[in-house]
């Protein structure tokens, strides 16, 4: 079966997907408006690889959910259509002399770091989705650097490779024989029989590929078809009822203690010199309003629409003379340790009427799992960025 045909139609097929792949993972870095603030930016000294940039909207509500849910599922979806494109060029990576030429050595290089790239990037997506962070690092870092060493050498090996896999495609050339210059190296000298043609693998390579969308893509849309979602994380079982929708990590498992968020609790609103304090009852006093969105979050999952109730924000920063003009906002949770305890929320997100702090959700108030007793919830936001357990509000600049 191997030859310039099937090697090129599947290299085709990833050429498209791992561009779609790489443009929505620059769409999720941009979400978490990493240029505000070190706690939003989990890989310091990006310099000029974040020259794409920009202000994260909070319209449409679901982009985020949309985005990352493309990117997670399509990578997984990839997986035959990867492994497939690998078995299919195993002469090549062994050839020898190894280096011919400077073009070549250049080639090889890229060749190199393409499938070690391709390798990390899968592997280190994929156990981020399972949340099994066995990295020696942030994942946020190894997988942001990684994809760019990966896609540098994709491009270079597309710019290699691109001609003469339109040319194979369009012209059949998989028949082409052993040891002539169109079978570059990919056709046996000896082939044995076959036992499937080359559209019978490719139709093996998609079976797959549907496989795993069916088991996967339930986690993105939510509601009954997070059930189909069986590569989807199901240790963390969150319930029925008004809180029964899903979540990435437990009051427990970040070390919240009762006394955190019992009736010592205090929400501290500061900026323009001022500071309030107030009580869970007094922030229940406050004009409480609604709003339905989802929570999407960097592994892929995403919840339904669920109605949130609580403060506006833009009401939060009226109380110390900030209503007009929102700024910026830094949000700070009791949660004492791992990633995300605090985050920056640009001005854009912060004067959106949508924007709350959730007291309560579906009717009801929020479990301890979910927040209580109070959240952030943001239009359009990543989850991690929803801050649960929050504490502190300061706006306008942090400093």
């Amino acid at each position: 079966m191997r030859g310039p045909w099937l090697t090129s139609v599947l290299g085709l097929i990833l050429l498209f997907g791992i561009t779609v792949l790489f443009v929505t993972g620059l769409v999720s870095y941009a979400a978490y408006n990493p240029d505000l603030a070190a706690v939003n930016d989990q890989t310091p000294g990006k310099g000029w690889l974040g020259f794409y940039l920009f202000p994260w909207p909070t319209s449409p509500y679901w982009l985020y959910r949309v985005t990352q849910g493309v990117h997670v599922t399509l990578g997984i979806v990839l997986v035959p259509v990867l492994l497939a494109k690998l078995w299919s060029v195993i002469p090549k990576l062994f050839e020898w002399p190894p280096v011919r030429s400077a073009a070549h050595g250049i080639e090889r290089l890229s060749l190199l770091l393409l499938v070690g790239g391709a390798g990390f990037e899968f592997v280190t997506g994929i156990l981020n989705v399972q949340l099994h962070y066995i990295f020696p690092g942030s994942f946020y870092t190894l997988h942001f650097y990684g994809a760019w060493v990966f896609i540098g050498a994709f491009v270079v090996h597309v710019a290699f490779r691109l001609p003469g896999a339109l040319r194979a495609v369009g012209h059949r050339l998989g028949e082409s024989a052993a040891g002539t210059h169109d079978a570059a190296g990919l056709v046996s000298p000896r082939p044995a029989a076959p036992t499937i043609s080359r559209r019978g693998a490719l139709g093996m390579v998609g079976l797959g590929s549907l496989v795993l969308l069916a088991v996967t893509a339930g986690q993105s849309m939510g509601g009954w078809f997070r059930q189909t979602a069986l590569l989807a994380p199901h240790r963390q079982d969150p319930g029925s009822g008004p809180n029964g929708f899903q979540i990435n990590k437990t009051a427990a498992s970040v070390g919240i203690r009762p006394s955190d968020i019992g009736s010592a609790w205090r929400l501290t609103v500061r900026g323009a010199g001022k500071q309030i304090d107030l009580t869970y009852d007094q922030l229940l006093a406050l004009p409480q309003n609604e709003s339905s969105l989802p929570i999407a979050c960097v592994e892929g999952w995403s919840t339904s629409d669920q109605h949130w109730s609580g403060v506006r924000l833009t009401d939060l920063a009226a109380l110390v003379g900030l209503g007009t003009n929102t700024p910026q906002v830094f949000v700070e949770s009791v949660q004492r340790g791992g990633p995300f305890r605090s985050v920056v929320l640009r001005d854009n997100q912060a004067r959106d009427d949508r924007s709350l702090l959730a007291v309560r959700v579906n009717g009801a108030v929020l479990s301890h799992d979910h927040g209580y007793p109070a959240r952030v919830i943001v239009p359009g936001a990543p989850g991690v960025h929803n801050t649960k357990w929050v504490t502190r509000l300061t706006f306008g600049d942090p400093a």
